[in-house]
């Protein structure tokens, strides 16, 4: 992962992925999870969106992480609530109620730091990532939730059209990621009109979002 990359887009605004909205999608569908109220979820690469505020509001506890400091203190500004910051180990960890922030490197966080995770919601982690890093953090992903269910968000297109990010992901990777611990649903693919990232395809090709339900295979 270029923190350096990341740190320096936050630190310049450069943050055109924050939508300024909670993700439709997240509303539509994470009603498929049949959670029970206080189900706690897991948003990877977190930023400071607008969609914890959402999940709160629902009743849900939301743990997080994200690798810029500044993310998450707009975050906890904007949601204008109290928390406490502790170190552990080589991240940072901010409490409040309710939500459970950890500010460092997605793969210093372990599973007995994270505790329970009863769904995940990735809408801008994996697609966060370039190509040799997605195995490495869909396993990590796995391993620290024990396969918990999953809300997947993703793009698809001719990644020589943009380097990204966000990066290309095809439905053939989130097999290869993930068939072997997921039930995968394809539960809507949606054809980017106007976006900005679609600006930067017009004459040349589409963008597919994608949204991808992963239930946990039984165990046998």
């Amino acid at each position: 992962m270029d923190t350096e990359f990341w740190q320096q887009r936050w630190h310049n605004h450069q943050i055109g992925f924050h939508q300024a909205r909670v993700n439709p999608y997240l509303i539509q569908y994470i009603k498929n999870f049949k959670l029970p109220k206080h189900a706690r979820i897991f948003v990877p690469l977190c930023g400071k969106t607008l969609d914890i505020s959402w999940l709160l509001a629902q009743g849900y506890r939301v743990c997080a992480i994200e690798l810029s400091s500044l993310a998450i203190e707009q975050l906890f500004s904007e949601l204008d609530i109290p928390y406490q910051i502790t170190v552990q180990d080589q991240l940072h960890y901010y409490q409040a109620e309710h939500l459970d922030v950890y500010v460092g490197n997605i793969f210093d966080l372990q599973q007995n730091q994270l505790d329970q995770v009863d769904a995940i919601y990735d809408r801008a982690a994996l697609v966060a990532l370039p190509l040799d890093m997605r195995k490495k953090y869909t396993q990590h992903l796995i391993q620290l939730t024990q396969a918990a269910p999953q809300l997947l968000i993703s793009y698809d297109y001719p990644q020589q059209l943009y380097a990204g990010p966000p990066f290309a992901v095809s439905e053939h990777e989130i097999l290869r990621h993930y068939q072997s611990s997921y039930e995968i649903t394809l539960l809507q693919r949606h054809v980017l009109i106007e976006d900005k990232l679609a600006e930067k395809f017009k004459g040349q090709g589409t963008i597919d979002e994608n949204i991808w339900q992963l239930m946990p295979k039984p165990h046998r």
